[in-house]
């Protein structure tokens, strides 16, 4: 049975860490669109140099666990002079994480765009940067948006390591109360409450975005 003296008692340090595990994910997750929309641009237009760059980084990013891409961040820039808090490592190692699988779902929202509406925009006498913001890229988004909500969910979710940084996030709190005081059923029934909360109101706003949007070749 559930201590509930006890849940409330670590309630507030939940509360603390939740904040931060969710300050931390929506950081890493709004540069993870913007480095995304950039690789997916480059390697959609076939950019020379910065279009092999983008793919040696995007097999590196999807190819290697965040936990290692967080301990060469933390513990192996510093031995070449590059140090920065636990904070700003937990946004650039996501940041880095997420801009690859960004970078893929925006790509192939933007491959399955038919190279007729490029040629009508074209037509009509629309320049490629408003062809490209205008017409493509509204397209490709709507596209996009299921492998979009799955990206966003599964990088909440990959927060979980940073505790190996010392992060006081959620997983560090829990960790830490079950090794102080061995409370181990309140502290991860806590730690599912609290992921379950930042979770699912994101898969249920994905689903109403999906199916707002839909895809944009079969209208609304």
């Amino acid at each position: 049975m559930l201590d509930w003296e006890v849940i409330q008692r670590y309630l507030p340090l939940f509360q603390e860490a939740a904040v931060l595990t969710v300050r931390i994910g929506v950081i890493g997750i709004v540069f993870s669109i913007i480095v995304g929309v950039i690789c997916a641009a480059v390697r959609y237009y076939r950019v020379p140099v910065l279009s092999q760059i983008a793919r040696v980084y995007i097999e590196i990013s999807r190819n290697t666990p965040l936990l290692i891409q967080l301990f060469f961040i933390y513990y192996g820039l510093p031995k070449v002079g590059i140090s920065m808090s636990a904070e700003v490592c937990g946004i650039v190692g996501l940041t880095f994480l997420g801009g690859s699988y960004m970078a893929e779902a925006f790509r192939s929202g933007l491959d399955a765009v038919q190279p007729v509406q490029r040629e009508s925009a074209f037509s009509l006498g629309l320049t490629e940067a408003q062809t490209f913001r205008y017409v493509i890229m509204p397209q490709a988004i709507s596209v996009s948006v299921p492998a979009f909500v799955a990206n966003v969910i599964f990088l909440l979710k990959e927060t979980s390591v940073f505790s190996a940084i010392s992060l006081m996030d959620l997983m560090f709190v829990s960790k830490d109360l079950i090794g102080l005081y061995y409370d181990t059923v309140e502290s991860l029934a806590l730690l599912v409450f609290f992921y379950l909360i930042i979770l699912l109101p994101v898969s249920i706003l994905g689903t109403l975005l999906e199916r707002r949007l839909r895809y944009a070749e079969f209208g609304a």
